[in-house]
């Protein structure tokens, strides 16, 4: 990215008094992609797979949660810098020095990563995980019409002592029967072991918790698409000064809420609560309190949105044809409001997720149980988009100038389907049973 906005060959040239504009070339197109797969790719291969290796390094599940307090603080601290002083210099200073910067802190953060190689406790990989969960399904659907009446199960040497076949999923436990046509391969695709079978077992009991992820990420995903052009259309100079807040730092806000409720809750709240009622906060306590302060993040967002049409009206703003939103007099301040209650939310939320996920998945699939998160926002700002394209194509409240629409509905509504779905969560919760229940 560095060198794009370094070489004026690598990008289209500046569009000033022409139109249409100049279009990139193949080769100048061909170099963004790949510089936004290398990214894509690098991210993936980082961002919550570090989270599961730190927790790799603690033995304890308090000291497991504690880390992903900090590891959530540290992320959504380097967040709203990113959001904030790197948007700043690449929109006064350069964006070659602003890309520059994060050459260097991503140098940095290799060299410390290294620094620790001899230090790590590493865990062995013993094969793709997603194998064996292949090799249940297929075993178990072979073996469908066996009966397990004195039938032998397939043990590994260490598992025998510890687990036995779970009722729950009873047909898949036929993935684990041995019988004479499997002869001495103790693993194939027509044999598992125990382990793995409750190991997928886990999988599905937690599929339905992670769906439910699903919708308050989307629901995430559009609030903040709204907040920035609610942001555009209100007064974001601070008082009387000339400093124009930018619109798209808007959402730093509620980074910054989430970040610093992080370091509360893991500092002073949850020690205090557990002080006082002698029994701490599990994650699904956790989980359920960020899907109820989504709601009221949502009806604040509402009601900020009915001040603003209301301010538009008194000014005679609604009704105007034009194809962008009048500025409405009112501060973007207001907008502080659902940010931050946003942002606590995710506080909560987030880090509840990934302690959950973490404690419940097999232990082949620890790096995968963190990167579920990222899956979850991942295909939920998907799902925010398509909600966002059906609202458009079959109501009136989202137009091109926001004063002319009904925002406010979409709130609501946006609201009504976050209760709707914190029922759902509340199903899945009371039906999931916790690993070491089983």
């Amino acid at each position: 990215m560095t060198l794009t906005t370094s070489f004026p060959s690598l990008r289209p040239p500046p569009c000033t008094n022409k139109f249409p504009c100049e279009s990139p070339s193949k080769l100048q197109y061909g170099v963004l992609y790949t510089i936004l797969g290398l990214a894509c790719i690098g991210i993936g291969g980082t961002r919550y797979t570090l989270a599961s290796m730190g927790a790799d390094q603690f033995e304890d599940s308090n000291s497991v949660g504690i880390y992903f307090n900090w590891y959530f603080f540290v992320f959504y601290a380097a967040t709203v810098l990113s959001t904030t002083l790197i948007i700043y210099v690449q929109d006064n200073v350069s964006w070659a020095v602003g890309f520059g910067i994060c050459v260097v802190c991503n140098t940095v953060g290799v060299i410390l990563f290294l620094s620790g190689k001899n230090f790590y406790r590493k865990t062995k990989p013993k094969g793709s995980p997603f194998t064996s969960i292949a090799r249940v399904i297929i075993a178990a659907v072979r073996k469908r019409k066996v009966s397990s009446t004195n039938q032998e199960h397939n043990y590994d040497i260490n598992d025998k002592s510890t687990i036995v076949p779970s009722d729950s999923f009873r047909f898949l436990n036929n993935g684990a029967l041995k019988i004479e046509s499997d002869g001495s391969n103790t693993r194939s695709w027509s044999l598992s072991t125990v382990q793995e079978v409750e190991d997928l077992k886990t999988l599905i009991r937690i599929m339905p918790l992670w769906s439910s992820s699903v919708m308050l990420s989307g629901l995430v995903g559009m609030f903040n698409n709204f907040t920035i052009l609610q942001a555009l259309s209100m007064d974001r100079y601070l008082g009387g000064s000339k400093f124009q807040i930018p619109a798209s730092s808007f959402l730093s806000l509620d980074t910054l809420a989430t970040s610093i409720t992080i370091c509360l809750l893991d500092r002073l709240i949850f020690p205090m609560w557990l002080k006082l009622t002698g029994w701490s906060i599990t994650s699904l306590q956790r989980i359920g309190f960020g899907h109820v302060l989504n709601v009221v993040g949502l009806v604040a967002a509402a009601l900020v949105e009915v001040r603003r049409l209301h301010t538009a009206r008194d000014h005679n703003l609604i009704g105007l044809s034009i194809d962008t939103t009048t500025i409405v007099p009112i501060s973007a301040l207001w907008l502080l409001v659902p940010l931050i209650i946003m942002g606590i939310s995710q506080a909560f939320f987030f880090p509840g997720q990934i302690s959950l996920y973490y404690q419940e998945f097999p232990t082949s699939l620890r790096s995968t149980s963190t990167a579920m998160i990222s899956l979850l926002v991942a295909v939920g700002f998907y799902l925010s988009t398509a909600i966002t394209g059906l609202i458009q194509n079959n109501t009136s409240w989202l137009k091109d100038d926001l004063n002319n629409g009904r925002l406010d509905i979409v709130y609501w509504l946006l609201a009504a389907v976050g209760v709707v779905n914190f029922g759902y969560f509340l199903v899945c919760a009371k039906m999931f049973r916790h690993k070491l229940d089983i």
